[in-house]
């Protein structure tokens, strides 16, 4: 099993930054990508990035494209979530979840979650 922890979260302004950090620790030789979701109250939960373990390929949903960069530093195994240039739809629990076959946007395929970090951007 992969075990992962979030951290980072915060209250920011809008317009502000922050970094959300993932740390993976057990059976991480089995991770393919590492991703991060998100979920409002009343809304269904979204993709927001997803990275590989190995090499580093990034993918993003359009709707953080340009103000989001996802990475990771494998000698930590930690997976970073850089948002910058944030905005009040952005408010939500950030989650970040390991999957064991290919970068993919569904949640369906991403068998380890964390707990979550709230982001609240006020306006």
């Amino acid at each position: 099993q992969v075990r992962l922890v979030e951290s980072g979260g915060g209250l920011v302004q809008a317009g502000g930054s922050l970094r959300l950090s993932c740390a993976a620790s057990g059976r991480t030789f089995n991770i393919y990508a590492v991703g991060w979701f998100r979920q409002a109250p009343g809304k269904e939960r979204e993709f927001v990035a997803t990275i590989t373990w190995v090499g580093g390929t990034a993918y993003y949903a359009d709707s953080v494209k340009g103000r989001f960069t996802i990475s990771r530093d494998n000698a930590k195994n930690t997976v970073y979530l850089q948002m910058n240039s944030l905005k009040p739809e952005d408010t939500a629990v950030y989650r970040c979840a390991s999957e064991r076959h290919g970068p993919t946007d569904s949640p369906y395929a991403y068998d380890s979650w964390g707990q979550g970090t709230q982001v609240t951007v006020s306006s």
